[in-house]
């Protein structure tokens, strides 16, 4: 089977679609004879789907990108069950297993956190297991950002999923003292036993595709593309 990543996120709004757009940049600039495809399995409201035809050129439709999407900007069961319709995951499978026979390489983005719904009885890391996908999870810089990796990553323990490594995300600016002082990578690591394959720094323009490009190139990127 092609290979096949998943950012994943301890919650919502931490820097999964950051870290997913500076891959695919760094992906586009350095390995362009390889085929790459970009998916989001469920959207709900706008978002990730919009930027990334925006950004790249991916020679995939809508549909081949974000397969499920609702309009309300809330848990999918809920978002769904306000426009009566199911949260239909044989679907997105299905899209899924297309991409990864038509690519050298898919790049997913999880939705909310990996502990997020996906169903009234499935969560994000049930799917990660279910659908045998090695997964990135990123942290954001902020204060209480130690317990959020040490409970993501018990919760990625205790449901089977295979987890590569965490990256820090600066949701908002901060001194290489404020990531030391929220987000202590020793501690962090002595306490999950994951690595951690690199901080993202705060973006002021998240649709540079140049700076996506060099954050990118600061990361574990062997570890990140590679089994």
């Amino acid at each position: 089977m092609n290979k096949t990543l998943l950012i994943a996120g301890t919650d919502t709004n931490v820097g999964k679609t950051v870290l997913t757009t500076a891959l695919i940049s760094y992906w586009q600039t350095y390995y362009s004879s390889r085929t790459l495809g970009v998916f989001k399995p469920i959207q709900t409201g706008q978002g990730d789907r919009e930027l990334y035809t925006q950004l790249f050129t991916l020679n995939q439709s809508i549909a081949e990108i974000n397969p499920l999407h609702f309009a309300a900007p809330l848990a999918p069961p809920i978002a769904a069950e306000l426009e009566r319709k199911i949260v239909d995951l044989k679907l997105v499978w299905s899209q899924l297993c297309q991409l990864q026979k038509s690519r050298d390489f898919v790049l997913i983005e999880g939705l909310g956190g990996l502990g997020s719904p996906v169903t009234d009885e499935l969560i994000v890391a049930d799917l990660a297991r279910d659908w045998h996908l090695p997964t990135i999870l990123v942290v954001p810089v902020r204060l209480g950002a130690i317990a959020q990796a040490v409970a993501n990553v018990a919760l990625a323990r205790q449901t089977g999923v295979l987890l590569k490594g965490l990256v820090l995300n600066c949701v908002e600016p901060c001194s290489e003292q404020d990531i030391e002082n929220w987000t202590p990578t020793h501690l962090i690591e002595s306490l999950t036993q994951i690595p951690i394959l690199g901080i993202l720094p705060y973006l002021d323009t998240p649709t540079d595709r140049e700076k996506l490009t060099q954050i990118a190139s600061d990361l574990d990127l062997e570890t990140i593309f590679n089994e």
